[in-house]
């Protein structure tokens, strides 16, 4: 039994990475502001939550899990937040006439 948790923990925290690696290469590629945080904040928010849930599968139910869930609810709250606060301000900037640069 602790062989198939240690390879469904394995799976979701390579999952996660996965996606972390997938939001660098967008924020790296994309060509504008809101292409990349749509890039990162999706990646991210979806890779913090499969790399929580396979942390929270290696510990099993504990005061860690409790504490490892409210972290993913914080960065859940927080991520879409900040990127929608990011590109309102990019577009606000983008239409005073103001330059990238």
């Amino acid at each position: 039994m602790e062989l198939f948790l240690n390879i469904v923990s394995a799976f979701f925290i390579i999952s996660g990475i996965f996606f972390f690696t997938v939001g660098v290469v967008g924020l790296i590629r994309m060509p504008d502001v809101f292409s990349r945080l749509h890039a990162t904040t999706k990646a991210d928010t979806l890779g913090a939550g499969l790399v929580v849930v396979g942390l929270a599968i290696q510990t099993g139910f504990s005061r860690v899990t409790v504490g490892l869930f409210m972290v993913l609810a914080f960065v859940w709250l927080t991520n879409p937040t900040a990127a929608h606060t990011l590109a309102k301000a990019q577009y606000t900037r983008k239409h005073r006439g103001e330059s990238d640069d």
